[in-house]
């Protein structure tokens, strides 16, 4: 029982090594996206007209919303198809009860995910 319990406390501890080492990388990845693209900001900057530097925020903002969009709908069709499936899964198990109507409160949040990326997530031109 002892062999067990320590391999759990091995599994755990590299569990979390793992997600700090990944977490780490995602900050460095942003950080040198960040310095790229202040970078080429700067030497667009240094030329005598600023409309190039507009547009190149402007792509860069359309951009990051498109992206922010795509993942409130991919978090919103996850979250409906799992509330949509813990109703089917918990009617199967009380058949009698209303306990799978608990799956509408995911069902739910992912129908307000969707119907925010659609209504107030557009990209604006």
């Amino acid at each position: 029982m002892m062999a067990f319990w320590l391999m759990i406390a091995v599994v755990v501890a590299a569990a979390l090594a793992f997600i700090s080492v990944l977490a780490w990388l995602d900050g460095r990845r942003k950080e040198r996206e960040a310095h790229y693209r202040n970078e080429m900001a700067r030497r667009i900057a240094e030329a005598s007209d600023p409309a190039p530097v507009l547009e190149y925020i402007g792509r860069i903002e359309q951009a990051e919303a498109a992206q922010t969009r795509t993942k409130a709908r991919v978090s919103g069709l996850i979250t409906l198809a799992t509330g949509a499936a813990l109703m089917i899964f918990l009617h199967q198990i009380a058949p009698g009860t209303a306990v799978y109507l608990v799956g509408l409160i995911p069902l739910l949040v992912g129908v307000v995910l969707l119907v925010s990326s659609e209504l107030f997530m557009r990209t604006r031109k």
